[in-house]
């Protein structure tokens, strides 16, 4: 029998995969604190994890010809190196201080690159950006699972076609959420709970890629980069709200 919170939690990964499938990033919005309001941290946690895998795989699975592959391995190479730092934030700073300036960063520069009336932008990889990107995502994930700001930061300085965006980003979150799911399951946080919300949420997750690529294919040159860089005003405000 699906109870009301089952009904809940497949909404809130429908909604949390429209937006990943769209964009590429900014489900950690709706993902995470939206399900951790009606399921245990412990069980909400490795849900959004297994979910990103599933959303992953499949836009993988589809668009795998519009990967950056060589910017997506540096991404991941980098990030791992990141991870442990990330860790170590969780109990060496204030979190409250971490989120503020990351908060104020980001919205800063999704701000100014709104505003102007022209951003300049990569015509190639910048080795030391990619890497730093790849560095700092690796640290947000680490420390409170949010990937996804600096990579959609990295991808609109290379002005990547929404289709290469969003894919790129997929390639990514694909290893990264693996890693994640198997830290998961070291320390035993894999159970009975997570197999049955993520059987019901599968059809969807399913949906929402589908649509999600749809909409992705419609949003073209600067209206994307419109909408990517509304969603990282979005993440900044609510990194500085949490802060305070």
């Amino acid at each position: 029998m699906i109870d009301a919170t089952a009904v809940y939690v497949v909404f809130v990964i429908f909604v949390a995969t429209l937006i990943r499938s769209t964009v590429g990033f900014g489900e950690a919005l709706v993902g995470v604190p939206l399900l951790a309001l009606r399921l245990p941290v412990a069980v909400a946690a490795p849900l959004a994890v297994v979910v990103s895998i599933l959303i992953a795989g499949l836009i993988v699975a589809q668009d795998w010809r519009d990967i950056e592959v060589r910017s997506a391995g540096w991404l991941v190479a980098s990030s791992f190196l990141g991870i442990p730092l990330g860790l170590s934030l969780l109990t060496l700073v204030n979190d409250h201080v971490v989120k503020a300036i990351l908060g104020v960063i980001i919205t800063v520069f999704a701000t100014y690159s709104l505003a102007a009336k022209r951003v300049r932008h990569l015509e190639h990889d910048h080795l030391t950006l990619l890497l730093g990107a790849g560095f700092v995502s690796g640290i947000l994930g680490g420390a409170y699972g949010m990937n996804g700001p600096p990579l959609a930061v990295y991808g609109s300085l290379r002005r990547w076609a929404p289709q290469r965006f969003r894919a790129t980003l997929q390639g990514y979150f694909l290893v990264a959420s693996v890693a994640g799911l198997a830290g998961y399951a070291t320390v035993g946080l894999l159970h009975a709970p997570l197999g049955r919300y993520l059987l019901l949420s599968v059809p969807g997750v399913c949906i929402g890629v589908v649509v999600g690529r749809v909409l992705n294919r419609h949003l073209r040159g600067d209206t994307f980069f419109r909408v990517v860089y509304g969603g990282l005003i979005a993440i900044g405000c609510v990194l500085v709200a949490q802060s305070i």
